[in-house]
């Protein structure tokens, strides 16, 4: 089992914490000639697949290094652009490696300030008066689960669908935020939350968490 990345976003829908505890490789590199089975498209600063899977390549990767290089968004390692370099007959064969993109400190701030507004819908949308928001997204590869106190702070976990015991650790992550952040006097409330005894602290009971396995502790 495992617990993905932790994210803590305050009232305001801005992201004060956030920890990437594991992430699964999906990179896969394969040797390509001309002309290339895949349709390639530039988008945010990146070039990602936009049709055509084969051999664990999906729509969605993005294009992370060409013969061992590590790419610079649009660009290869020497500057130039990855598009015109794969549409040229002449650099084939090449090995490209594809791979889910890694998220920059400001998509994180995006994504975290997105699901705040969509948290507060979940509560509109409810026909019962005084609905929480979402409680839990789920996919085939993840689940998302929140919890907001009573003060607005919202505490996000994404993890391995089968992971038990998260509810649980959602509340000991608040109870870790009360006594290693909240105590702190250089700690200002509703700002990014820098506290090492807080960081060490989340860990361990990440790592707790996780031991719980597929089906929680005593079954």
């Amino acid at each position: 089992m495992a617990i993905f990345s932790v994210y803590v976003v305050n009232k305001a829908g801005g992201l004060i914490y956030q920890l990437d505890h594991y992430a699964p490789r999906a990179d896969t590199e394969k040797t390509f000639s001309f002309p290339l089975d895949l349709v390639l498209r530039p988008h945010d600063e990146r070039v990602v697949v936009a049709f055509g899977q084969r051999d664990g390549i999906r729509v969605g990767h993005a294009v992370l290094a060409i013969n061992g290089a590590e790419v610079n968004g649009r660009f290869t390692a020497d500057g130039k652009d990855v598009l015109e370099f794969l549409g040229n007959p002449a650099n084939y064969p090449v090995s490209i490696r594809f791979g889910r993109h890694r998220l920059s400190s400001n998509e994180k701030l995006m994504l975290a300030s997105m699901f705040h507004s969509l948290f507060a819908i979940g509560s509109q949308l409810s026909p019962e008066i005084g609905s929480s928001g979402i409680e839990m997204l789920e996919t085939d590869t993840f689940k998302l689960h929140c919890f907001q106190t009573l003060t607005g702070i919202k505490f996000v976990v994404l993890a391995d669908p089968r992971q038990a015991g998260i509810d649980s650790l959602l509340r000991k992550i608040y109870e870790i935020y009360s006594d290693f952040a909240l105590k702190n006097p250089f700690y200002s409330l509703e700002m990014p939350i820098r506290c090492e005894l807080f960081d060490q602290n989340l860990k361990l009971a990440l790592e707790v968490a996780e031991k719980a396995g597929p089906f929680g502790p005593g079954s």
